[in-house]
């Protein structure tokens, strides 16, 4: 996503990088893809909490979706605090339905089994993971926890998005920074 295809002063499309002090245990060392961020709030996906005890297969079975076993798979993640019984499929734009949200240029979320059934029948999107719930911000509150220095802002990468390694997501964004995490401080710096 280009810089002049976001709204000016909003970070859609871009990923969220915690910053060491962020203490919150649901945040600490998350890495988000923000979705929607406006005057009215943020929306993002956690992309490096892999979702412990439910399988792609097994979640497919709860929806009664076919085939299964399914002919491709994507990996399940803890999208965040808000609505963790809610799926969302983070993917490439390659595929996309009327219920799609353009996230970036390459990059959109849906929400609907549809995307699911595409996967599991050995379609859908080229890449993309499925969250259950996501991480919220209220008007001005994503705003306020930058300036505190809770987050870094990075443009994502497939690689960062939607690589195998879920743990070791958090150093990945910060070595895309070009930043050493030993070095920061959780002091803001304001003049």
């Amino acid at each position: 996503m280009t810089r002049s295809s976001r709204a000016e002063g909003y970070l859609g499309g871009q990923v969220l990088i915690a910053m060491p002090s962020l203490q919150d245990p649901r945040f600490a060392r998350a890495v988000i893809c923000l979705c929607a961020h406006s005057p009215d709030g943020a929306m993002g996906i956690v992309l490096n909490k892999p979702l412990e005890g439910l399988s792609f297969d097994e979640l497919l079975k709860q929806l009664g979706l076919e085939p299964v076993p399914p002919q491709r798979r994507i990996r399940l993640f803890q999208g965040g605090p808000v609505e963790g019984g809610r799926g969302f499929v983070l993917h490439t734009r390659d595929w996309s339905n009327d219920q799609s949200l353009p996230v970036a240029d390459d990059l959109a979320l849906t929400a609907s089994v549809d995307i699911l059934s595409a996967i599991a029948g050995g379609g859908g999107p080229r890449q993309g993971i499925l969250a259950l719930g996501y991480a919220g911000w209220g008007p001005g509150q994503l705003e306020d926890e930058i300036q505190a220095n809770a987050w870094l802002s990075v443009t994502p990468d497939e690689a960062l998005l939607f690589g195998e390694d879920g743990h070791g997501k958090w150093l990945q964004a910060m070595a895309k920074l070009k930043v050493d995490p030993a070095l920061l401080s959780g002091a803001a710096g304001h003049a």
